[in-house]
């Protein structure tokens, strides 16, 4: 058994534990176990600093998440949009594929909840069909891999996955979508590497949600990926009393930098069952996206995303840099705040704007200096 494997097994995650290490109330700690179950592995759990911390609030269940009874299961409608178990077809050209009910550690604000954890929910049985699925619908290029954590699965049973997946032509593009690096890095393996870059491209998008997540482990890990060949994106969710401060988000962002790993999405938290004490305002998000653009590398921005309820995909937001705009011009600010206009040129979307070609009205000669000027057209910067 791998050294990850002996972490798995050795995670926190009964009711007695629960009472023991975090003091939680033992009727409590037996309610949130039915509503959605804990494991906490040590390492991850060793980066705990203090109860309450930013890492604490990520994996250690609460009483709060049993209060939250308006909010759904399934916010963005997956169920809906699952054509065969173990498929999520929302997109056009791409789609998601559940291969594993397991996960390094259960994130407290997993929108995934109602099935995580349950073999049951997210069954082996279904890999077939799903495959089936995609071999039909040519229309895919891009299949996510998710679960659960498909780095859950062992090399061997990962590895059978991705040689059925090359083995259909109009697949194009691999992705996994893992918390291993940040939870877990020492799943990241040189053989496991080694692997993975048989079957490029493949990619993998991780979820770092706070610097002290990025360890001499964590970034070692992310190195060892890029090093195969293998582009990381991350993925984070705005979190109440975990990242919810501009500065922080700066921070972590510039950190993964340092890593190779390109911030890819940062997400106002999805409307889930025992996880909205955890929703921010809209202009916290807001306020996170503004302290970034222009403040540091455009390589440090991620895209700031809504997950639409009700399975409308993935909305961006903007803070408002767009102060005015016609057939003539657009007048915008920068991250300085200070204000700029930039020319609207005609084109077909936009026959009224500026005409480039346009022939300009010859000069009045002095024997018709008297007659009354053409007036032409000025565009002031404002």
């Amino acid at each position: 058994m791998e050294q990850w494997q002996n972490m798995i097994r050795e995670s926190v995650h009964s009711v007695d534990q629960l009472v023991e290490k975090f003091n939680i109330d033992r009727k409590d700690a037996e309610d949130l176990d039915e509503f959605f179950q804990a494991r906490i592995n040590p390492y991850y759990l060793s980066l705990i600093r203090y109860p309450g911390d930013p890492i604490w609030l990520q994996c250690i269940p609460d009483k709060v998440e049993l209060e939250d009874f308006d909010a759904q299961d399934d916010p963005l409608m997956e169920e809906a949009m699952s054509p065969v178990p173990n498929i999520t077809h929302r997109y056009p050209d791409r789609a998601l594929f559940l291969v594993t009910s397991q996960c390094g550690i259960y994130c407290r604000f997993c929108t995934r909840k109602r099935k995580v954890g349950d073999y049951e929910k997210i069954s082996m049985k279904g890999l077939e069909t799903a495959f089936q699925y995609l071999e039909q619908h040519t229309e895919i290029r891009d299949v996510i891999l998710s679960g659960g954590d498909p780095l859950m699965l062992t090399d061997t049973m990962l590895e059978k996955i991705l040689i059925r997946l090359r083995e259909i032509k109009h697949i194009e593009i691999i992705r996994l979508g893992t918390r291993m690096p940040v939870i877990l890095p020492h799943r990241i393996t040189d053989k496991l590497c080694n692997m993975i870059k048989k079957y490029h491209p493949v990619y993998v998008n991780t979820h770092f949600n706070h610097p002290w997540e990025v360890t001499l482990q964590s970034s070692k890990a992310c190195e060892m990926l890029a090093n195969a060949g293998v582009p990381v994106g991350n993925q984070m969710v705005i979190m109440k009393g975990v990242n919810d401060d501009p500065a922080v988000v700066k921070e972590l962002m510039q950190m993964l930098l340092k890593i190779r790993v390109r911030p890819y999405y940062m997400y106002m938290a999805d409307e889930t069952k025992g996880a909205n004490h955890f929703r921010t305002s809209i202009e916290t998000g807001l306020k996170i996206a503004e302290a970034l653009r222009g403040h540091t590398s455009g390589l440090a921005v991620p895209h700031f995303v809504i997950d639409a309820p009700g399975g409308g995909g993935k909305i961006p937001l903007l803070p408002n840099y767009v102060l005015h705009k016609d057939e003539e011009k657009i007048i915008l600010r920068n991250f300085q705040n200070k204000v700029y206009s930039y020319q609207n040129y005609a084109d077909k979307n936009n026959p009224d704007g500026y005409k480039f070609n346009q022939k300009k009205k010859p000069k009045a000669t002095k024997k018709k200096a008297n007659k009354k000027k053409v007036p032409v057209r000025v565009y002031e910067e404002v």
